[in-house]
């Protein structure tokens, strides 16, 4: 037995890694959690593809060097004795067939300048939360055909990953959110989770490890132990979780109460239905309207468009909107009414109380049957109430910035405020409206003489 088919012996990748070894799309993440295998499964890759594809370049980048010493040269030079030859002055092992995997590191988004004009048909980014996005897509520049190759080649990029970190962001908006912009395609994307659990080896030998991830305070143990992306230190909104809030939709009863919240900007224009039961016994979100660069006319007829036929009670919506506007002497509100959009309220803008009463009805209920729930097509909320954070100079606030993640929590604000109750209250007991007849006339029977010429 040679030294490769010794190395590849002792290969018995879990179900994850496996996934992970196989896969080709142009980008793949692979872990989510702590204990993952994350590392091996990265080292392994690499040297697979470097074995099978000769002439290969590949280029491994951690954020910094000691991290990259420690988590891949030792070991890597152990397994690779004998097979690949290692250059230290220039941190790269070299492979008889003429493939390389060459090893760096991203410190800061200046280190981006030594890897310009350098090609590589592959490169992995261990811990990619914690590159900035301008260091991802410095990158991406990077990655292209070196011409060494004698078969064909997709040029691709792996990373492995956990929630929380600088670039937490991008790779959940890539790889979890799964939002594209223009020149991305999804089917480019693939995402692998693995947890502690999936690692046979570490829930057998380390049973202390997968304890000591278990007893993390919630919000991290959410995090590192299971690899929810919307759980992470500083997070605004813990209390939100898509396996508990985003439910499945259903058909609205007709006798159910709805309204909408809309908050109007030139940048985003974010509308949220909301529907509830007499009794109030709960609260859904049934519908989103996201959309930027609309002026009020626009937005107006769009969203009019959206719920024409229903009952809505009314539209609660930016407060500044009610303010008279010095060009036209028209307020927002005259515009949204003259272009379609009826039944418009100033919403309550305090943003503290606000911010209290969306965490109350977030943790109304319990898993499964949750006080609030969201139908999954109100994505853009889904997305950004977990990014929200909190402001920095305003203790009990949410940061505004960045601005992109506030438009639909603000909605979700505005609405809740125009409720007349909060989850678990008592419901009162209101009597019927009072008619016209009753109002001037009092209680009498309805067959009181002088009632009788109203019935005509």
């Amino acid at each position: 037995m040679n030294r490769i088919e010794k190395l590849l012996s002792t290969l018995h990748p879990f179900p994850p890694q496996e996934k992970f070894f196989l896969a080709t799309a142009k980008r793949i993440a692979y872990g989510g959690a702590r204990g993952g295998g994350k590392s091996f499964a990265m080292r392994m890759k690499l040297i697979l593809l470097a074995l099978g594809y000769p002439g290969i370049q590949i280029l491994l980048l951690r954020r910094t060097f000691p991290e990259l010493r420690e988590n891949h040269i030792h070991p890597m030079r152990r397994m690779l004795h004998g097979i690949a030859s290692y250059k230290d002055s220039t941190k790269e092992f070299l492979f008889p067939g003429g493939s390389r995997i060459k090893l760096g590191y991203l410190n800061d988004e200046a280190d981006a300048l030594q890897y310009q004009g350098q090609s590589y048909e592959v490169i992995g980014m261990e811990e990619a939360t914690q590159f900035t996005e301008t260091q991802y897509f410095a990158m991406t520049e990077c990655c292209r055909l070196h011409g060494n190759l004698k078969v064909p080649f997709t040029p691709r990029m792996y990373f492995t990953c956990n929630p929380g970190g600088v670039g937490h962001g991008w790779v959940k908006r890539l790889f979890i959110d799964r939002e594209y912009r223009d020149g991305e395609k999804s089917e480019d994307y693939v995402f692998i989770p693995s947890t502690v659990y999936d690692n046979e080896y570490l829930m057998r030998e380390n049973p202390d490890y997968v304890q000591s991830l278990e007893s993390l305070p919630e919000v991290r143990r959410r995090a590192m132990l299971y690899g929810d992306w919307d759980a992470f230190e500083g997070q605004y909104f813990p209390e939100f979780s898509r396996e508990k809030h985003v439910i499945e939709p259903f058909s609205i009863p007709s006798d159910w109460l709805r309204f909408a919240a809309m908050d109007y900007g030139l940048d985003m224009t974010a509308c949220l239905w909301f529907a509830y039961p007499r009794d109030q016994s709960r609260l859904v979100i049934y519908r989103e309207f996201y959309r930027p660069d609309l002026i009020l006319s626009q937005a107006a007829k769009e969203i009019g468009a959206l719920q024409r036929g229903e009952k809505i009670r009314f539209v609660a919506a930016s407060p500044d909107l009610a303010g008279r506007r010095q060009d036209s002497g028209k307020t927002g509100f005259d515009i949204l009414s003259l272009h379609g959009l009826h039944g418009l309220i100033p919403a309550e803008n305090a943003r503290i109380p606000g911010w209290r009463r969306v965490r109350e009805f977030l943790k109304a209920g319990e898993p499964g049957t949750p006080f609030l729930g969201i139908f999954p097509q109100c994505r853009n909320l889904i997305r950004t109430l977990p990014r929200l954070s909190f402001d920095p100079h305003v203790t009990e606030d949410a940061a505004s910035t960045p601005h992109e993640y506030t438009h639909a929590p603000d909605a979700l604000r505005y609405g809740l405020m125009q409720l007349p109750f909060l989850p678990g209250e008592e419901k009162e007991i209101r009597p019927k409206p009072r008619s016209i007849r009753e109002e001037f006339f009092g209680r009498e029977e309805k067959n009181s003489s002088y009632l009788s010429f109203l019935q005509k």
